[in-house]
């Protein structure tokens, strides 16, 4: 029987769902039985051996609903291997690195979380797609995204690698 894990994810413009579901593919390929869904619809963790959570990064933290599933599922999260993706940067390269360090110091405001993997990956870009709040916060000449036109530079090699490798590591960790 297939090890039972949650793929629990925060979005803002649907961007770390796409990636969800194709790191959920990687796991699936590799054995494990895998529920994707959006981390407002978690009401437990019964049942599950393990948990990735995908967020994106916004203004070096974690996406408000992805803290609210850590706070509120801490005790069952405990227990469990638990690996985090986020999406940050439009770019990769040194925004990349920073990005990396922005998840760190992100998961250390959770200190009794100890994921068994963590991993950024860079974005998605859609200015047509931003709410007002980001829309405006775009206008301001000093916004590093004012003028960025839309990009997706996500690496699907790179986000399916890194599920691939997750996968190993999940049926290693996980309890029968």
């Amino acid at each position: 029987m297939a090890r039972k894990v949650l793929l629990a994810y925060a979005t803002r413009y649907g961007s770390t769902e796409e990636v969800a579901v194709t790191v959920a593919g990687k796991l699936r390929e590799g054995g494990l039985a895998v529920e994707v869904q959006p981390v407002k619809k978690v009401r437990s963790l019964e049942g599950n051996e393990a948990v990735v959570l995908g967020t994106p990064i916004y203004v070096g933290s974690l996406l408000k609903d992805a803290r609210k599933f850590l706070d509120g599922h801490q005790a069952e999260l405990e227990k469990l291997p638990v690996a985090v993706f986020a999406l940050g940067p439009i770019r990769a390269g040194e925004e990349l690195l920073a990005s990396r360090g922005q998840l760190e110091t992100a998961l250390a405001k959770t200190p009794w979380l100890k994921p068994v993997d963590t991993e950024v990956f860079v974005g998605k870009y859609d200015p047509d797609r931003l709410g007002m709040g980001d829309k405006m916060l775009t206008a301001l000449p000093a916004s590093p995204l004012h003028g960025v036109p839309a990009q997706d530079d996500r690496d699907w090699d790179a986000i399916e690698a890194w599920a691939a490798k997750l996968a190993g590591t999940l049926s290693g960790r996980v309890t029968a």
